[in-house]
């Protein structure tokens, strides 16, 4: 029985531990949640595969067409019958056409619409970009959370022993009462930022679970691991974001999906031929006939081409428009790239400064006046200025690291680098 206790309570706390343990997410494992199971993937997914579908049947021709009925056939029935050696008169005719398309025409076409999911394609790696940029944004930002919960923690225990010392040596007449409230007031102030913060982590959870398409209400932690990236040795050359963006490439797509539009437009100008058969039942002594005929569609003439080189001329445009659309982001994002480069530079050189200078200094301090508070030699004002100092550098340093995350997500969302 002992056995069978020991091993029921240690497969509950292996479950219990294992059950937790599945709670914490990584950055990686949420970002692969969202391409598996966003809906904005799927809804590309489904455009790509609708457009594949269509350019499956950009060669069928035209279909054949049939004909049916009385053929030079009088009104009088009186006159279908044949009379004195003369035969009636009308005819049924059944007949038949094909227009045969031109190949050139076909092959333009297939390759037209063949391309359409290409630029869906490299619109839907831009949506995932910008879903990637939010989601890292959110984990960084409830990284920085818990980091201010871990000082929240800190702050009550250092409050709650200056109000309890205060108060044993207030009754005791060893000393003033001065800075005690303000303590008292420091402690409430804790315990509402910590509401504040919690509430946030709440916010920052719908946010991820929403981006993952998981039940807004799921339970789940995060991992506080993170890392802070070098881009010094990044050339921003326009090759380089040609190369990664994909609202870029999505333009470029989209240039040579025109392209190849204005190629469909040439070819519905050139001719197209059809044969038609026709077979004549005659009545009342009328012989047996027949008609076959070749036809050809001429589009290329002048009042019938119009539309066709006004197109052409249109896409002409468009491209133009869509090159310097894409000129326009390349400046930008290289601009960009560079200015936020110097930022984050900028940035790292502060935040080491906070971690080995600034911080030890007001934490050195802090332990100072504390020892003297706990020996008599300072007063509680003195300590509580110390470690209000202290909690207000704390929260600074905190504010900058998060500005950092988020430069390093906006830079990575420019590079598209995930």
């Amino acid at each position: 029985m002992k056995r069978k206790f020991f091993f029921i309570t240690g497969l509950s706390i292996f479950i219990t531990f294992s059950a937790r343990s599945q709670k914490i997410l990584n950055i990686n494992s949420i970002l692969d949640s969202i391409q598996a199971s966003n809906p904005s993937m799927k809804m590309y997914d489904a455009e790509i595969r609708s457009l594949d579908e269509a350019a499956k049947g950009a060669k069928s021709w035209m279909a054949p067409e049939l004909t049916s009925g009385f053929f030079m056939t009088p009104y009088a029935p009186r006159y279908w019958k044949a009379a004195n050696g003369v035969p009636g008169m009308g005819q049924y005719v059944i007949g038949a056409q094909q227009i045969i398309p031109n190949p050139k025409r076909l092959k333009a076409d297939a390759n037209y619409m063949s391309s359409m999911s290409s630029v869906e394609k490299e619109k839907k790696g831009y949506t995932l970009n910008q879903l990637y940029a939010e989601a890292k944004k959110n984990y960084y930002e409830w990284i920085v959370i818990k980091k201010q919960l871990l000082i929240l923690d800190d702050n009550e225990k250092r409050l709650n022993y200056m109000i309890q010392s205060a108060e044993i040596r207030y009754k005791n007449g060893l000393g003033k009462i001065n800075a005690y409230y303000k303590a008292k007031a420091a402690l409430a102030n804790v315990q509402n930022s910590r509401i504040m913060l919690e509430n946030q982590i709440k916010q920052k959870k719908y946010i991820l679970n929403t981006l993952m398409y998981r039940d807004k209400t799921i339970d789940f932690d995060i991992d506080t691991a993170y890392t802070l990236k070098d881009y010094q040795n990044i050339v921003f050359d326009t090759t380089l974001f040609v190369t990664n963006r994909s609202d870029v490439k999505a333009l470029e797509k989209e240039m040579y999906v025109n392209r190849l539009k204005q190629e469909t437009e040439r070819t519905r100008l050139l001719p197209e031929f059809g044969v038609r058969f026709e077979n004549s039942y005659g009545w009342a002594q009328q012989p047996l006939q027949f008609s076959a005929m070749g036809m050809v569609r001429l589009p290329m003439a002048r009042w019938s081409s119009k539309m066709n080189k006004a197109n052409i001329e249109s896409l002409k445009w468009k491209n133009e428009s869509l090159q310097q659309q894409k000129q326009m982001i390349l400046n930008e994002s290289v601009g960009t790239a560079y200015g936020m480069r110097t930022d984050i530079l900028n940035k790292n050189k502060q935040i080491k400064l906070y971690e080995e200078k600034i911080l030890p200094a007001l934490y050195k301090n802090f332990k100072t006046y504390e020892l003297g508070y706990e020996q008599n030699t300072e007063e509680l004002f003195e300590l509580f200025d110390a470690w209000e100092t202290l909690n207000m550098t704390q929260f600074e340093y905190l504010g900058q690291l998060q500005q950092l995350l988020a430069m390093q997500v906006e830079l990575e969302r420019i590079l598209q680098i995930r």
